[in-house]
């Protein structure tokens, strides 16, 4: 997912998208998967010269990923859709002066309670056994940048350090998320459920566990092709209108329902139930694996108590 925040930061995105070879290039490669670029320029009818300043265009505007594969005559560029949304906001920008962001890791939950398949992993290596949930206890895991569970949960503890005498506006939480299946498997359906203190924010069906021939961008060299390899970047907003992810409404639930306490800090849960019409499980991606390089990242708006 691209998050644009002002129409001003999404112009190059923009114009990108007003060309349209640009759009067919986008609309053949979600059709097909990903491309080569002889294969692209073969089916646009263009020559490779001419589609490479469009690729470069949809490249740069982190729409697309390309990658060299080996092929009988000689290297050939692989093409391939990286994002799934894009969402604008057109409202007045956020004054930044006002906003408390953190980034937290994947591993540094408070809570858990998972069911194998499951495991835990930091940039160079497995912490423990897999399949082994009582690896989530181990005092390593506060370094992990992967964690993946077949249902269950964790909870993060969201740090409350905006100042005295303010009150919360919003809360936006990113991170990069995916289905658990059993080695990988892009068809894998799962419904992943949000709290907050307690409170149900909503569920979000995730379509897959992604991998296969594409590996993550960030995802380190060591770990196995057939492992999980990159999730979708889902941004979860709440605020006075309710609970959204990605723009789309998931709940009634505002800020001003859930009474948060001044200087108080939050429970974060994201959880597979075990009555979940889906339960295919979850993998979250820290900032060395999958595509979005980046934690759990958090940020509060705030403005002065009435």
């Amino acid at each position: 997912m691209i998050h644009i925040t002002s129409l001003d930061e999404g112009l190059e995105l923009f114009k990108a998208l007003g060309s349209d070879v640009r759009i067919q290039i986008l609309n053949i490669l979600l059709e097909n998967d990903h491309m080569s670029m002889n294969q692209l320029a073969t089916e646009l009818k263009l020559s490779n010269g001419a589609l490479t300043g469009h690729i470069k265009k949809l490249e740069e505007c982190g729409l697309i990923s390309t990658s060299n594969e080996s092929a009988a005559h000689g290297n050939s560029k692989i093409c391939s859709v990286i994002q799934d949304k894009i969402v604008v906001e057109i409202e007045k920008p956020v004054d930044l002066a006002n906003v408390f962001t953190t980034d937290i890791k994947v591993g540094q939950f408070s809570k858990y309670e998972v069911c194998p398949t499951c495991g835990i992993a930091n940039s160079s290596s497995v912490i423990g056994e897999i399949d082994d949930a009582r690896y989530f206890s181990h005092p390593d895991r506060f370094n992990a940048d992967i964690i993946w569970f077949t249902k269950g949960f964790v909870e993060y503890s969201l740090p409350n350090l905006i100042p005295s005498n303010n009150k919360i506006t919003q809360i936006s939480i990113s991170f990069e998320i995916s289905s658990e299946a059993p080695g990988i498997d892009n068809n894998w359906p799962s419904d992943i459920s949000f709290s907050l203190n307690g409170t149900k924010l909503g569920m979000w069906t995730s379509p897959g566990d992604f991998g296969g021939d594409i590996l993550g961008m960030f995802t380190p060299d060591w770990w196995p092709p057939n492992w999980n390899q990159y999730g979708l970047l889902k941004l979860l907003v709440i605020n006075r209108h309710g609970t959204f992810i990605d723009g789309l409404q998931i709940s009634d639930v505002t800020i001003d329902s859930l009474n948060l306490k001044q200087g108080a800090p939050m429970d974060f849960r994201i959880a597979v139930e075990d009555d979940a019409e889906h339960v295919g499980g979850i993998t979250l991606f820290g900032k060395t694996f999958g595509n979005y390089g980046q934690d759990i990242r958090v940020s509060m708006n705030y403005m002065p108590n009435n």
